[in-house]
């Protein structure tokens, strides 16, 4: 039987360019032994699988693979993920991934997740001079070790916007295009509300809480469908 898979961009910019692709699965359709292989053969950042909501709730399960591991957390697939539920009609307040347990909110064509900034990897994260020392910067200067490596600089510090690249050759990911778990981080590291431009144009929105929550948003559209025998 052939696995449907859904294409969404998640972090898009207004006009629904950019954004990070993202695979999105119903769980019914795979044996959680097969995940990592499909997760493998896709070749996005990360593919989620998702276990639809019970009639009459508001929760739903979900597991999230890179290319070569499974991780506890990630933003741009939970965010994808609640956009996915809410299209096809079971929108969610809440979504369990192995972390914990995610608070989804939906505000016009934006979803938000909010997580807890130690559910996400401890990114080494380092300030960059300029603008042109970020874009210069290489990735494989960065495949030596088991770090996921953040790498971002001031746009607008008064506004309170960054641009920023990620790298993470461990886990499959040569650069990210937009990175959830990284704007967790990173929001957590300087204690204030961003906006962050990654990759060729994506962005993402946060929200910080001396509570230990970060909220992230950002906008998600559909690219079609992959189907795998």
């Amino acid at each position: 039987m052939a696995i449907d898979v859904t294409v969404l961009r998640v972090f898009t910019d207004e006009n629904g360019d950019f954004g990070n692709p993202l695979g999105v699965i119903d769980s019914a359709a795979v044996v959680p032994a097969d995940r990592q292989h499909i997760a493998t053969e896709l070749g996005y950042s990360e593919t989620i699988f998702v276990t639809l909501p019970d009639p009459g709730t508001r929760t739903a399960h979900a597991h999230i693979h890179t290319p070569t591991t499974e991780l506890p957390f990630a933003g741009h697939p939970t965010v994808g993920a609640s956009w996915w539920l809410k299209e096809r009609g079971t929108p969610i307040r809440t979504l369990q991934v192995p972390a914990g347990l995610v608070q989804v909110t939906y505000t016009g064509d934006v979803t938000s997740v909010s997580a807890r900034a130690e559910w996400a990897p401890d990114f080494s994260i380092s300030e960059i001079a300029t603008v042109e020392d970020l874009a210069a910067a290489d990735p494989d200067d960065y495949g030596d070790d088991a770090a996921e490596h953040y790498l971002w600089t001031w746009l607008d510090r008064e506004a309170g916007t960054i641009r920023s690249r990620m790298f993470a050759p461990h886990l499959g990911i040569r650069e990210d295009e937009a990175t959830g778990a990284g704007a967790v981080r990173i929001t957590e590291h300087l204690s204030r509300d961003l906006t962050i431009v990654q990759g060729h144009g994506s962005i993402i929105q946060t929200v910080w809480s001396a509570e230990g929550w970060v909220q992230v948003a950002g906008r998600v559209v559909e690219d079609g469908h992959r189907h795998l025998e």
